[in-house]
């Protein structure tokens, strides 16, 4: 997104008035002002504002956040967790029920590990600092457990506590990244397990894509292909810029190893891993929408390519 925001990439006709933020302050204001013209978007608060058919944004394929999640699962080591189905009938913390880390985590540990993500006794409340909330409200059948840690309480705490078994989120729990010897990964081995999974599955899960007020698209057609191709072109900046970086005679960053996780990354994935476009991210798309309906966050069943603009439909 950078060449966006220091004005390599425009749009005709368009003047960007570009505001960086938060994930987490983008999306609660997305979710209920939608201030913003064209606004990152979570993929899994969004596929359920479609489905209930309040969502102010319609989306463009371009997928700014992904990230594999096994390396999301941090479990107390007296807990009784060795392995993912131990997880069932565990409290969990997470920080909101309703992200999308949250819902890959669930979707992989039900079609790899045969886990059912109800069971599961769900705590949710901020991470290392207190007082997050869910951006949109829920509507869960009655025999889920899920429910809000006091607003004084962070995830961390009730873990060094004792007073949750695991946490699922996308930033460790600080006990972990301290060294505390009570609190584990799940996967001893993150990389090998994502690795893995992609070479089963072909997904690169998909967290956070762009939205444009659906307003606005209707009013001036073909701006939403127009901003849709400055992200795309966009995004073919920034890899080349890390084929640039990667296979530079000295080292442009500090990690020692960054050129051989590029060719490792080229090797399993290909030269495009990090795909744009609904049809070369079929299998993400459908896995994201059936795990939205399976985990009770949309109140139907939604195909993929109503959730962007038709003009962007490949």
């Amino acid at each position: 997104m950078q060449p966006l925001l220091d004005g390599r990439v425009t749009i005709a006709g368009v003047e960007l008035d570009c505001h960086v933020q938060y994930p987490t302050q983008t999306f609660a204001r997305a979710f209920s002002e939608a201030p913003a013209d064209i606004s990152e978007l979570s993929a899994s608060s969004y596929v359920m504002q479609v489905a209930r058919g309040q969502c102010a944004y319609v989306a463009l394929p371009a997928f700014v956040s992904r990230a594999f999640r096994h390396g999301g699962f941090y479990v107390r080591t007296d807990a009784g967790i060795a392995s993912p189905k131990d997880l069932e009938g565990k409290r969990v913390g997470v920080p909101e029920y309703q992200m999308t880390m949250a819902l890959w985590a669930r979707g992989l540990l039900a079609d790899d590990f045969g886990v059912d993500p109800d069971t599961l006794r769900y705590r949710t409340g901020g991470t290392n600092e207190p007082g997050r909330k869910e951006r949109l409200a829920l509507k869960l059948p009655a025999h889920m457990d899920v429910a809000p840690i006091a607003e004084d309480k962070t995830l961390n705490e009730l873990l060094v506590s004792g007073e949750l078994d695991a946490v699922i989120a996308p930033s460790p729990p600080s006990a972990f990244t301290d060294g505390d010897h009570t609190v584990a990964r799940l996967f001893d081995d993150p990389k090998a397990a994502e690795r893995d999974y992609y070479r089963r599955t072909g997904i690169f899960p998909i967290m956070h894509m762009i939205g444009i007020r659906r307003s606005l698209a209707d009013a001036h057609p073909g701006l939403a292909l127009a901003v849709y191709e400055a992200f795309c072109e966009a995004r073919r900046i920034a890899m080349d810029e890390l084929q640039a970086t990667a296979t530079a005679s000295a080292n442009r960053i500090h990690l020692p190893w960054l050129a051989t996780e590029w060719e490792e990354t080229r090797a399993l994935m290909g030269g495009d891993f990090w795909p744009y476009g609904v049809s070369a991210n079929s299998a993400d798309l459908d896995a994201l929408c059936r795990y939205s309906l399976a985990q009770h966050l949309a109140p139907k069943e939604i195909r993929p390519e109503r959730l962007f603009h038709p003009d962007t439909l490949d």
